[in-house]
């Protein structure tokens, strides 16, 4: 049986931003999807509470499984706030799922295209469900890849640059390649892709409607580093031409938000002894690029 560790290995994994309800938006999507657990609670220390401004002892982070992909929930505050920017295309296999799933994920939220036939699918939906998180639904017939895959939507000032953001991303990650990519013959836009970036899946289309669809932090997406070269590879990498944050975060070029983390500093975070998780915190929130010796040095 595979450790917590090992399980979320994964070079990439989403990682979803709540004001305080990271808790029970896992506990709600845990029981749609199948083959879905909640694993490892962090919990703010006082450091972290200070710096966050969330309550000493509350839920800092979530990781979970939905259909065996890991995932990760974060409270964070009310900084930001999900987009349709940034989705989850949902693959489903039969009617009576997507109609199930779709029942659930749209209730209490917001819609912006119905479930029902489109001239692109048999049927297909995408809501914002009531945490906020916006998902699209659509009844696959074809191969089935990865169930769930973060789909990026380019509209307003990233219109257009769709294509070129595809081979950037894939140019960044090893083991990365485009799965399909269709194209508006008029305006030369992407219309769907489908590409992975080291075994994780995303989908990629654009849009010329600007309402409400700026790419935020809301959903951002670790990656995984193993050593110091490659934090320091993948900080520089994804941060040229855009922002490097705290934390480890950082900000492309094109407005997605990555955190370039060592494998271990989540199981440093929710180590049982509170002393050295607290140490840890505090080095980290006086870095922006991760040090992980450093790191390493406070835990100890």
């Amino acid at each position: 049986m595979n450790t917590i560790e090992e399980t979320f290995m994964n070079r990439i994994y989403p990682c979803l931003w709540f004001d305080t309800q990271a808790e029970e938006a896992v506990k709600f999507y845990t029981s749609l999807f199948k083959n879905s657990k909640t694993e490892r609670v962090a919990h703010y220390n006082k450091a972290g509470a200070v710096a966050s401004g969330q309550k000493e002892g509350s839920v800092m982070t979530v990781e979970f499984h939905l259909e065996g992909q890991p995932f990760m929930a974060l409270n964070g505050g009310p900084a930001f706030k999900h987009t349709p920017a940034v989705s989850f295309f949902v693959s489903c296999n039969s009617e009576k799922e997507i109609d199930e799933l779709w029942s659930q994920l749209s209730k209490g939220g917001s819609t912006m295209f119905e479930l029902k036939e489109y001239p692109w699918a048999k049927k297909y939906g995408w809501c914002q469900d009531k945490f906020g998180v916006p998902w699209q639904l659509m009844l696959w017939e074809g191969k089935q890849g990865q169930k769930i895959a973060p789909s990026l939507l380019f509209t307003g000032k990233m219109y257009g640059k769709g294509e070129e953001a595809i081979h950037y991303y894939i140019s960044q990650f090893k083991n990365s390649k485009i799965e399909s990519l269709q194209k508006d013959p008029q305006s030369n836009s992407v219309m769907h892709s489908m590409f992975s970036l080291d075994g994780q899946e995303f989908a990629l289309m654009e849009g010329q409607d600007k309402k409400d669809n700026e790419i935020t932090a809301a959903m951002s997406f670790v990656v995984n580093c193993k050593t110091q070269e490659e934090i320091d590879q993948y900080s520089e990498k994804l941060s040229k031409d855009g922002v490097v944050l705290p934390c480890g975060w950082v900000q492309d070029k094109y407005g997605v938000s990555w955190q370039i983390v060592p494998v271990e500093l989540a199981e440093m975070m929710a180590s049982k002894d509170v002393a050295k998780a607290e140490k840890v915190m505090k080095a980290m929130l006086g870095m922006k690029k991760l040090d992980l010796a450093k790191l390493k040095e406070a835990f100890h």
